[in-house]
């Protein structure tokens, strides 16, 4: 049963449905994954309407929970009607998080339950809900690892889609999870010389933060023990648009004076907690690596090619700040993830991981794609973008500077219009 709700010029109807774990053993055991549909009130009949597919970021993220229509979804609405996927997992999906995984067993059937939920799983949930609610055929939009899943969309079932449209999500259909990061270090390295070039006092204020907490013990309001890595975890900023300048406001009011001496402000500390946290999303952490992983194990690759990259070592003079890589410390300092610790050990040691894409299908792609590729984008490295991009076909790119990974959380409405309408040029 589907429920719909009017409210601020938007319909919104909730719908669930309940799908095979293992789409090769329908028979088998099920799971819950829900959907929003969203529609604009302007139009009276949306019935008659094409369906546009959204694929969350991640992995790990559910769908979008508007309260009103603005930004990208608010031109979607104007030629669509919207369907918002809490990708297996998440959201209001049936759950897989601390509390409900260990209704699995123990961490090795946890772990194989887990390898249920790649991109490859995502992409038959959509057909089964397509089929199940009539929709001959369908456009999507994919932001991020949504991109990897339009990708991995069109190598499976091209012919249940109208168009694709990606946003800083052009995965590279054969480079291991490695040079992934080999790539994205990088990047992060560029981008930190950039932003302490426009605020060099902040690079002095991150070293004397790195210098306090080598001589003193800090803890972050949940009482987790503050720690020289927790602290460059605050280089997600970076991935950033405009949120990059934000780091400047948690940077300078980081410390405080107290009875005790100068301290970390709870302000600070705050902003830390928030960028660690993952009690919402712990299928970041546990599945971040597998997107990548394709015939081998990943092994966390992050950990092991940061060597390579001396300046992001937490013992450094003046560490670099992080971004999207995840470390098997997570599931030992957070007490969040730490009952899932062995559960992430045994992922990253997977070695079955199968195919995500079909260079042969994608080569010989006839939907129209088109894709925004961020020139700087520090998550979603550009080179690797564009090599992708010249492997599939029927695709258009759009690379520009102007916008890092979250384009379109600062001008949504603009880059969705532009990539349909190159996506229309294809026609």
């Amino acid at each position: 049963m589907s429920t719909t709700h009017v409210f601020r010029g938007m319909r919104s109807t909730e719908h669930y449905f309940e799908l095979p774990l293992d789409h090769s053993r329908p028979e088998g055991e099920t799971l819950t994954v829900f959907a929003r549909e969203i529609t604009s009130t302007k139009h009276e009949d949306p019935s008659a309407m094409p369906w546009l597919l959204f694929l969350q970021g991640g992995p790990g993220g559910k769908s979008p929970r508007p309260a009103s229509l603005t930004g990208w979804m608010a031109e979607a609405a104007k030629t669509f009607r919207i369907l918002l996927l809490d990708q297996r997992g998440t959201g209001l999906s049936t759950p897989a998080n601390r509390q409900s995984l260990p209704l699995r067993g123990d961490a090795a059937a946890r772990a194989a339950y887990l390898t249920h939920f790649r991109a490859d799983a995502i992409v038959h949930d959509a057909e089964a809900i397509r089929r199940a609610l009539g929709i001959s055929s369908w456009s999507t939009f994919g932001q991020s690892y949504g991109g990897f899943c339009t990708l991995t969309y069109l190598s499976l079932a091209p012919t249940a889609l109208d168009r694709c449209l990606v946003t800083g999500g052009l995965a590279s259909l054969t480079a291991d999870a490695d040079t992934v990061y080999r790539a994205t270090y990088a990047r992060m390295a560029a981008r930190n010389e950039e932003y302490f070039g426009w605020y060099p006092q902040d690079r002095l204020v991150l070293d004397e933060v790195v210098a306090h907490l080598r001589a003193t013990e800090e803890h972050l309001p949940n009482g987790r023990a503050l720690t020289v890595p927790l602290v460059q975890m605050l280089g997600q900023f970076l991935g950033g648009n405009t949120r990059v300048h934000s780091l400047h406001h948690v940077l300078e009011g980081a410390f405080i004076d107290t009875p005790g001496g100068k301290r970390l402000s709870d302000t600070f500390l705050a902003a830390v907690a928030e960028q660690a946290d993952r009690t919402t999303n712990p299928l970041y952490a546990l599945l971040h690596e597998s997107i990548y992983g394709q015939g081998a194990a990943t092994n966390w690759a992050a950990e092991r090619v940061l060597g390579e990259f001396p300046a992001f070592s937490p013992d450094a003079a003046s560490p670099l700040l992080t971004g999207e890589m995840v470390y098997s410390w997570y599931f030992d300092s957070d007490p969040v993830l730490r009952p899932l610790e062995e559960t992430a050990r045994i992922l990253a040691e997977h070695e079955d991981w199968g195919r995500l894409y079909d260079p042969e299908v994608l080569a010989a792609n006839t939907v129209p794609v088109a894709a925004a590729v961020y020139t700087h984008d520090v998550y979603v490295d550009r080179d690797l973008s564009m090599e992708t991009a010249a492997a599939v076909g029927n695709m258009r790119v759009w690379e520009t500077d102007e916008f890092h990974h979250d384009g379109i959380g600062d001008d949504g409405s603009m880059i969705f219009a532009k990539l349909l309408e190159m996506s229309n040029a294809d026609s």
